[in-house]
């Protein structure tokens, strides 16, 4: 069997990990493409060497554009990808444009479509990544689900034939690093910070677009009581600059993204998070540390049914959040036992076998 993954921004990466890590270990051809769409190497490069990822087969190197022309700059090129390494499987990961892209050649081209974290809704139309997964999951030959709730979501669009739970990759990945790379890391260190602190992530459009919501913010996390680590993605650091709103103020300590490993580890010590990333919401969830999501809605909706996440907007309402006593505990594995991606390989097996739908 030979599938050909297509990457572009750092939650991908995380989760290509895992998948690599199983088809290597089962003698798939795996080719893995490399869009570009996240180019910073603090964003990109570094994923792959400390989570151990094959150098990527394409590099496709669109870098940063509007939705449109991001988008149709990957189309363009994966015709030729595609046509050059001909997969069994064309795998598409997650909810940017880089997915959606991929799937639109590869349904053009009548390749087989697989997405891998199908199923999952905000309910938002606003959101580019909620275009991105429900254009992606109707296109998929085979939608690959991370949870229940995902999967009565495909049923509820008339995709049951197509749908296939078989757990988050995310969770394999972070049992993975918590288990076999973090007890060999060093704590990190964030100059000045001392004590407890939350870490802080701000990088979505509805966050960062409108001057008056971004200042919000960053009024909101320069006043809590703890030092807030504020690991600055470069659209950030972009918008805030343009507008000249200064992130390094209060409580806030700007720090650069850190590699994974690093970051679970950040996670691990902190008293909580604070972030708009779908990702990181869940990795909070699973390494049991509260979450605050500056968010309306969550895709991820167990994690605040558990009580480790709280959506909140406005200044008073992070406040209270940040300051709430800690979630009870709870076993409850909504995403899965750590065998993702060995379930995804033997559905894409199952239905290599059976053959697909009709094109």
């Amino acid at each position: 069997m030979k599938v050909l993954s297509v990457v572009g921004a750092r939650p991908q990466f995380v989760k290509l990990s895992a998948v690599a890590r199983d088809f290597a270990s089962h003698g798939v051809d795996h080719v893995i493409v490399h869009t570009g769409q996240h180019y910073d190497p603090m964003l990109s490069d570094v994923f792959f060497r400390d989570l151990e990822i094959p150098a990527p087969n394409e590099h496709l190197g669109v870098g940063s554009a509007s939705h449109g022309k991001q988008t149709g700059a990957i189309l363009a090129a994966m015709d030729d990808v595609l046509a050059q390494h001909e997969p069994d499987w064309v795998l598409v990961y997650g909810d940017t444009n880089s997915t959606l892209a991929a799937a639109v050649s590869s349904v053009k081209l009548h390749f087989p479509l697989a997405h891998l974290e199908a199923g999952l809704r905000s309910f938002n139309r606003r959101m580019p990544e909620e275009h991105n997964r429900v254009l992606t999951d109707h296109a998929a030959d085979l939608c690959l689900a991370p949870t229940e709730l995902a999967m009565r979501n495909l049923s509820n669009e008339g995709l049951s034939d197509t749908a296939v739970n078989v757990g988050d990759v995310m969770t394999d990945v972070l049992f993975h690093v918590r288990d076999t790379l973090l007890p060999s890391r060093p704590a990190p260190h964030f100059d000045g910070v001392t004590g407890e602190y939350f870490v802080a992530t701000i990088h979505r459009a509805e966050n960062t677009d409108g001057p008056a919501r971004l200042r919000e913010i960053v009024d909101a996390l320069s006043s809590l009581d703890r030092p807030v680590v504020l690991l600055a993605h470069p659209r950030l650091r972009n918008r805030t600059d343009a507008l000249g709103i200064d992130l390094a103020q209060g409580a806030i300590h700007v720090e650069d993204p850190l590699p994974y490993p690093e970051l679970m580890a950040a996670v691990l010590g902190s008293a909580g998070v604070i972030t708009d990333s779908g990702g990181l919401q869940k990795e909070a969830f699973l390494l049991r540390v509260p979450c605050t999501t500056l968010r309306t809605e969550t895709e991820w909706t167990e994690t605040v049914d558990l009580g480790w996440n709280v959506l909140a907007q406005t200044r008073h309402e992070i406040a209270i959040s940040v300051t709430r006593p800690r979630p009870q505990p709870t076993s409850a594995a909504p995403y899965g036992d750590g065998n993702a991606s060995a379930h995804v390989r033997e559905a894409l097996t199952a239905r290599l076998q059976l053959g697909h739908r009709d094109t």
